[in-house]
């Protein structure tokens, strides 16, 4: 705490900084001070000489004078002279706090400061000053008592005394010496951050007393007193600095040297100012650990592996060696996690990354991308021998049996291999060319290894399908997705309502019409299916409400149906079902006028789903209808028991019927076993007049193809306008 002082003692703070000086002003006055504020320059000189000013607080930046400027105008004016200046200042280099000694300031003061050490430097002034002013009485008594030299000795003590005080004061380690760099002072700061007592040091050259090393090499680092002493400048010290105490204690240090000169010129000494940063340079380093690592594993990052295979590119020797990338993706992590819960699944991913450092060198570079994704970086490595690595790396991973609370999990991966090359020397590029690869390895039934090689069709269709992954996001997301529809007619009675098949279509960015078999298997590859039927749904059943609530007349709309396709993922989806209810009891559309279609192999492949699937909307009211039948070698043996309403026997016989006796017989017996089970049978493929005419013969219940009707973009004026005529 300060030390108490006369209440009437005036300090004057200057400083551009409101809050500063709101806050300056509040803790003085708490003090006992006498304060007065300014902003300027110009303020200051005038408040300085119209008011008993006892000490100031100097701002260096001001908006019209530096507070150099200030502190020298302030010290050529007799009326200002005596009042002692402590800068505050946010500069913090030692050419800073020297030019502010030098042009007149009692002391320096960096910003942020702790109060306690301003109060204590502010007393040690004011305590200086009021010595200052009392040796002057002396020194007026002493010029009329005693002689010349006695007034000179008490002269020079109190400068000494000055210096002592506010090198003692200030919050850095002080050392100085003289010119041949053996120790004349330490600070109390000094002295603690050396372990050398002041006393003991002096006269010990400065290279016993300050020993700095590398933080990193703890190579000896060349002393900034000898290089300002031999340059006569002002020496920062080197990055990454450590000063080694007396007793071996580590500290991280920044700061700069000076060379000490007289009036002259002559070298007297040097000075060197510096401070313990140690807290602030470990902060740094986690921040910067933290920022390439992940958090779960320990394990590099993807921005820490990123930077590693920019800076592996960037060698101007990469090219003389051989190295590989290795993306690999654990199988079976989602069970895991959707079984047992998260904690399981960071458990599992920390046991992955301990076995998988096992496998690779200490010069190799192994990092978690992301979620259950990790890679390697193998430097200076064969792709034969990279090879190996993921084989040893797969059969690793094969063992590990992973173990959470009764359950036993078989984990597996899949490995991507890229060469890195001409080819591949673009690091985005080469990272998707190691995930396309990594895909292929799935693709392939997991726990698999992939090598990529030049002109890989495998690789290159997973390309596509993931670039259509993207383009199929994207239209959920904006929906670029539209409507079609195709008429589905009766071909013998011609009193069975019309029936229209829903179809999707997607819309480029040039504006074209994207048919679904160039982007369903992409969404069928990558668990699309479920947001498409979604999609599809909802819109539906939103345009049919809004025709329906502005145009309908009682009496004048047939009950045709319509009939949306339906995929097993959705099927499968525990929560689709109760979508689909939901949407079907909030439209306008009565559930009898609605049909939902599944593909043979998807019903035979999901076979217990599909029945309740099919049971639980037939309560509501809805159709059913297999499609594609025919196409699976179980058909006879399954359509049993399903409690569908119609067939759509698989085009692939019915364009055939009219040259192949074969496909003309198939497609007669579905439509007689249709027949005894009661069921409508729909022809797909009718693509010309002679196919309907051989249908029509047979019996067949209803026609679909290009002979009917093309599909068109759906618009329920158009479906309705013949009826509405």
């Amino acid at each position: 705490m300060a030390m108490t002082l006369p209440s009437f003692k005036s300090i004057l703070v200057v400083d551009d900084d409101p809050s500063n000086l709101r806050f300056l002003r509040d803790i003085l006055r708490e003090e006992g001070y006498k304060v007065r504020a300014c902003t300027t320059g110009t303020a200051a000189l005038r408040g300085a000489s119209v008011a008993p000013t006892d000490l100031i607080l100097l701002d260096i930046k001001l908006p019209d004078y530096s507070g150099y400027d200030i502190c020298q105008q302030l010290k050529a004016d007799p009326q200002t002279t005596h009042i002692p200046i402590i800068f505050l200042s946010a500069l913090t280099s030692t050419f800073d706090k020297v030019q502010g000694f030098k042009v007149g300031g009692a002391d320096y003061v960096t910003k942020p400061f702790q109060i306690e050490e301003l109060l204590a430097r502010i007393n040690t002034q004011l305590s200086l000053q009021r010595l200052q002013n009392h040796l002057q009485t002396i020194n007026t008594q002493l010029i009329e008592e005693i002689e010349e030299h006695k007034r000179t000795k008490a002269i020079l003590f109190f400068e000494k005394e000055l210096a002592q005080v506010t090198l003692k004061s200030i919050g850095d380690g002080v050392i100085t010496t003289n010119a041949e760099g053996y120790i004349t002072y330490v600070n109390s700061v000094a002295e603690y951050l050396t372990g050398w007592n002041g006393e003991e040091a002096k006269g010990v050259h400065l290279f016993e007393v300050f020993k700095i090393v590398n933080e990193l090499t703890k190579d000896p680092v060349i002393n900034p007193i000898t290089q300002a002493l031999d340059e006569i400048r002002v020496i920062n010290l080197a990055r990454d600095t450590t000063l080694i105490s007396r007793d071996g204690a580590e500290f991280a240090i920044d700061d700069s040297a000076a060379p000490i000169r007289d009036d002259q010129g002559n070298i007297l000494g040097a000075v060197i100012i510096f401070r313990d940063v140690t807290a602030s340079r470990n902060f740094t380093r986690q921040l910067s650990w933290q920022a390439s690592h992940d958090a779960l594993t320990g394990l590099v990052n993807r921005h820490g592996f990123e930077q590693a295979l920019e800076t592996l590119l960037a060698a101007e020797d990469w090219q003389e060696y051989h190295h590989v990338l290795c993306y690999l993706d654990l199988d079976q992590f989602k069970i895991v996690n959707d079984t047992c819960g998260h904690a399981a699944g960071d458990q599992l991913l920390r046991q992955v990354s301990k076995t998988l450092q096992h496998c690779i060198r200490e010069n190799d570079t192994l990092a978690r991308l992301g979620g259950d994704e990790f890679a390697f970086l193998l430097r200076h490595c064969s792709l034969k021998k990279a090879q190996e690595v993921a084989e040893k790396t797969r059969d690793a991973i094969e063992q590990l049996h992973f173990a959470w609370d009764d359950k036993i999990f078989s984990i597996s991966v899949s490995i991507g291999v890229v060469g890195i090359d001409d080819r591949t020397r673009n690091k985005d590029t080469l990272l998707s060319i190691a995930d396309a690869a990594c895909y292929a390895a799935k693709g392939r039934g997991r726990n698999c290894i992939h090598v990529y090689q030049e002109n890989d069709d495998e690789l290159f269709r997973q390309r596509q399908e993931r670039r259509w992954v993207l383009k199929i996001h994207q239209a959920l997301e904006e929906s670029n997705f539209c409507l079609y529809y195709q008429k589905v007619v009766p071909i013998g009675d011609n009193n069975k309502p019309v029936y229209n098949e829903i179809l999707l279509r997607l819309i480029n960015e040039e504006g074209k019409v994207i048919s679904p078999g160039i982007f369903m298997p992409a969404a069928e590859r990558y668990d699309l299916m479920p947001a498409i039927d979604r999609w599809v749904i909802s819109h539906f059943f939103q345009q049919y409400n809004d025709y329906y609530q502005q145009f309908h007349q009682p009496g004048n709309m047939l009950p045709d149906l319509y009939a949306l396709n339906i995929s097993g993922a959705s099927i499968n989806n525990e929560n689709f079902l109760g979508f689909l209810k939901e949407q079907i009891l909030q439209t306008q559309i009565p559930p009898q006028q609605i049909c939902f279609e599944l593909t043979e192999s998807t019903a035979i492949a999901n076979f217990e789903q599909a029945i309740e699937f099919i049971k639980e909307l037939k309560e509501l009211g809805c159709c059913f209808a297999i499609d594609d039948f025919g196409h699976g070698m179980n058909s006879f043996e399954y359509i049993k028991h399903f409690p569908v309403d119609y067939l759509k026997i698989d085009g692939s016989f019915v364009k055939n019927i009219v040259h192949s006796k074969v496909d003309h017989t198939i497609v007669e017996s579905f439509h007689r076993i249709g027949r005894v089970m009661n069921l409508e049978t729909i022809a797909e493929f009718v693509e010309n007049g002679v196919i309907l005419e051989k249908l029509i013969a047979m019996g067949l219940d209803y026609a679909q193809g290009y002979e009917i009707a093309k599909p068109l973009p759906l618009n329920f004026e158009a479906i309705f306008q013949p009826t509405l005529a």
